[in-house]
């Protein structure tokens, strides 16, 4: 398959965000919401720096990969090419000795699940912070496991206090909110509104941690029903992942 010229492709990406930012207009104010509560994480990883320098020229300014080494050299590109800052999230899973790398460029990691994992990225955002590579804490999202298999990343409903408490008391991290994913099977409009629920409960502890990640291309709208801040669209925007 032949890459589209850049003119071409930043048709394309207009046309495709045009089209998502329509829905989630939508999607706000069907559930009675203002659509500003609603920010659009823009998923580019698979996809070139390329697109990411359009989409920024089409006016979106908040990024998620989910693979360090893929990230890095790809903000490294992007960064030659466009001086204004932009956030970058990592919304994938991390490992501890990828905690280092990660912390030099991410505005906020969407998949903090365990005190093993926070420490990890306390030292390397203090790293970061002592070489002058952030200047700024880390902001991070607790993902929460619904139907409680940690094999697929997340933390169980009974140990969130716990792990909340530990962001919460960091003074180099920033406990954000929380993040879902709805397991394999299950409907959207249960996942979510299980995910609303626990947010909730948070709140009353934490209540800074307003950030609720949920919802991708193929349900977003029930995301926002229940109460999504931050939707992460991939596919609906920047089409399938090119092959290897």
């Amino acid at each position: 398959m032949s890459v589209p010229a850049s003119g071409d492709r930043r048709r394309e990406l207009a046309g495709r965000l045009a089209a998502v930012r329509e829905r989630l207009d939508a999607a706000a104010r069907a559930a009675g919401r203002d659509p500003s509560e609603v920010a659009l994480l823009t998923v580019t990883k698979f996809f070139p720096a390329s697109d990411a320098v359009l989409l920024h020229e089409l006016g979106c300014d908040r990024f998620g990969e989910s693979r360090e080494q893929e990230a890095s050299a790809k903000i490294a590109e992007f960064r030659a090419s466009v001086a204004e800052p932009v956030e970058w999230h990592m919304i994938g899973r991390v490992q501890r000795n990828k905690a280092r790398a990660v912390s030099r460029w991410a505005h906020t990691v969407h998949s903090v699940d365990s005190l093993r994992l926070v420490h990890a990225f306390e030292k390397g955002v203090r790293a970061a912070l002592d070489d002058g590579e952030r200047e700024a804490p880390l902001r991070a999202l607790l993902q929460v496991s619904l139907d409680g298999d940690r094999e697929r990343g997340g933390v169980v409903a009974e140990d969130l206090p716990a792990l909340a408490d530990a962001v919460g008391a960091s003074e180099v991290l920033e406990l954000g909110g929380l993040m879902g994913v709805p397991p394999l099977g299950w409907e959207p409009e249960r996942a979510f509104e299980q995910l609303h629920g626990l947010h909730a409960r948070l709140l009353e502890d934490h209540p800074a941690a307003v950030e609720l990640s949920a919802g991708m291309s193929g349900d977003l709208e029930h995301a926002v029903r229940w109460g999504s801040t931050c939707v992460r669209v991939g596919t609906a925007v920047l089409g399938y992942r090119p092959l290897a």
